[in-house]
């Protein structure tokens, strides 16, 4: 479909909605976090039902963060008038646990005045949060422009030809929010929610087909049969076997892998202890065998000093004697002293 049809079949789909439907605006004090618990109970649900789940999940419990520790099964039976209780009650316990992990607190007001798309990239990581809270959010409690899609008014969409199968299954509609200003989108909304939620209940209501056939009289070829209905429950339903099958099988096999790795490990670690085991009892047959060695030579070295080795005696030779012989002393003949000599030395008179 071309994007000039798919915005008239959408403007033309607003139109019809406005003459036979109420609009339902939220109330003007509601706070952020209120607005997003709402959406919550509003997904594929009529806006009586999500009113009263939502009044009751405020009566019943003293504060938000009752209703976050509280359980999904009881949730569930508080929030009964839902399309989809159970879903309904995990959406709203999984958007409180978000919003307190993120911001350890419930008043979350103060994102009006910051970035709406800082906010609803935030939002959008929080665990079981749908793009149905998230835009319900952004319209209607951060004032942006975000059309809220949940599988009803994608189920009515795909049967009015506005998009295919290929596109709803990614949850997305072209050209929508172009088509329709942001000062209708609150409008729009509210009414084609009510038509899309009739339709997902009751596909098979007369009244609800004959306002689909004024939109897109081509939408008899697109509505579901009675007996296709069946087919696709038994087809899902078989699905949804297999990929518990295959998930069961795949859990076993990571269970005999962990086994496997677990009993390695132990035999591993037998065969280190059996041949630290087997290293020691080597070590101390050598340090036996060493100390043996040892023993029987200190034992020999012994043997060898009580051995006594007698010495010959020493035989002392007699020195000769030696005659001393004579020395000769030459004895040189004095000078006599001549008279003059004398006469010289002679004091004078």
């Amino acid at each position: 479909m071309s994007a000039k049809d798919r915005a008239a079949l959408i403007l033309k789909l607003h139109k019809v909605c406005k003459k036979h439907f109420d609009l339902v605006s939220p109330p003007s004090d509601r706070l952020v976090l209120e607005h997003m618990l709402y959406a919550c109970c509003l997904e594929d649900s009529t806006f009586e039902a999500a009113d009263e789940a939502f009044a009751r999940l405020q009566e019943e419990y003293f504060d938000w963060n009752e209703v976050r520790v509280t359980t999904v099964t009881e949730l569930a039976n508080v929030c009964k008038t839902l399309t989809n209780p159970e879903a309904g009650a995990a959406r709203v316990k999984k958007a409180l646990h978000g919003v307190f992990e993120t911001y350890y607190q419930f008043d979350i007001d103060f994102l009006k005045k910051e970035n709406l798309s800082k906010a609803i990239t935030q939002f959008s990581r929080f665990k079981g949060v749908s793009d149905f809270v998230i835009s319900y959010t952004a319209q209607n409690g951060l004032g942006g422009h975000s059309i809220p899609i949940d599988d009803s008014m994608l189920f009515l969409m795909t049967t009015l030809g506005v998009i295919n199968e290929a596109e709803a299954k990614k949850r997305k509609i072209p050209g929508l929010e172009r088509t329709i200003p942001k000062n209708k989108g609150v409008d729009f909304s509210s009414l084609v929610h009510q038509l899309a939620v009739a339709y997902y209940k009751s596909p098979f209501n007369k009244d609800v087909r004959s306002l689909i056939l004024t939109i897109a009289p081509d939408a008899s070829e697109r509505f579901p049969k009675r007996g296709a209905a069946k087919r696709a429950a038994a087809k899902a339903a078989a699905e949804a076997k297999k990929a518990a099958e295959v998930k069961l099988a795949k859990a076993k096999a990571e269970a005999e892998a962990a086994k496997a790795k677990i009993q390695a490990e132990k035999d591993a670690a037998k065969a280190k202890a059996k041949a630290a085991r087997e290293a020691a009892k080597k070590k101390e047959k050598a340090v036996k065998e060493a100390a043996k060695k040892k023993a029987a030579a200190q034992k020999k070295k012994k043997k060898s000093v009580k051995k006594v080795v007698k010495k010959k005696p020493k035989v002392v030779s007699k020195k000769k004697k030696t005659k001393k012989k004579s020395v000769v002393r030459r004895v040189t003949p004095k000078k006599k002293k001549s008279p003059t000599k004398r006469l010289s030395r002679k004091k004078p008179r």
